[in-house]
């Protein structure tokens, strides 16, 4: 098997394209040799921890409206294409993902990351939830089959807290600078929400070398 980690942030909208596009590869080789581990990197780790009116964040990072329209015309082009729904009516918040990646770490010791990672996509994209907040993640854990009353507290604790921020941190300083990013055999970087075709010839790309290898 190789392992594929994924640095992602739950509210990047090109992570949740990018995911879909390789979900839709994984699916057309069902026999791949990927294993998936979900990392943490925040977007906004400076954001307030209750987040901020999603319009003035908006506005702020892009200059303006028209601005922030012209930033998100190709994510609604490509997410359309990938054949996923946002729903910007609904998406009134911009939250601090800092618990939502807890959230992630925690579900990936009970070998549920990648639906969790799916849940979170769901609540802020097409649900317009905060998932910043923390009945929201407590809701999304009792989805995913995992204890939420004990992810509640916590939540309410500072539990893996330094722990994400110092992964978060050394992604940067090993280069990492926007998201997603893919690793494959913690060697080769894949940037960027890539098309299925190119996920379908990389996974057949390593499938040869390992049958080559055997």
């Amino acid at each position: 098997m190789i392992k594929l980690d994924i640095m992602s942030d739950p509210i990047c909208p090109w992570c949740y394209i990018g995911k879909a596009n390789l979900f839709a590869a994984l699916a057309q080789v069902p026999d791949h040799p990927l294993v998936l581990e979900w990392h943490p990197f925040q977007l906004n780790p400076d954001m307030p921890a209750v987040g901020m009116d999603r319009r003035t964040y908006l506005e702020t990072k892009f200059g303006g409206k028209e601005g922030a329209v012209k930033a998100y015309a190709p994510i609604v082009e490509h997410a359309q294409k990938a054949g996923l729904t946002i729903n910007f009516d609904a998406m009134t918040r911009t939250p601090n993902t800092l618990d939502a990646h807890r959230l992630i770490h925690w579900a990936g010791i009970e070998q549920r990351q990648t639906f969790v990672v799916d849940l979170l996509f769901k609540a802020y994209f097409m649900d317009g939830r905060d998932i910043g907040d923390h009945e929201v993640l407590t809701d999304i854990a009792d989805t995913a089959e995992m204890d939420a009353s004990v992810v509640g507290k916590l939540l309410a604790s500072d539990a893996d807290t330094d722990d994400i921020r110092k992964r978060d941190a050394h992604s940067r300083e090993m280069g990492v600078s926007a998201v997603p990013t893919f690793i494959v055999a913690n060697q080769h970087a894949v940037p960027g929400a890539q098309p299925v075709d190119t996920w379908v010839q990389i996974i057949t790309d390593l499938q040869q070398a390992i049958a080559t290898d055997a």
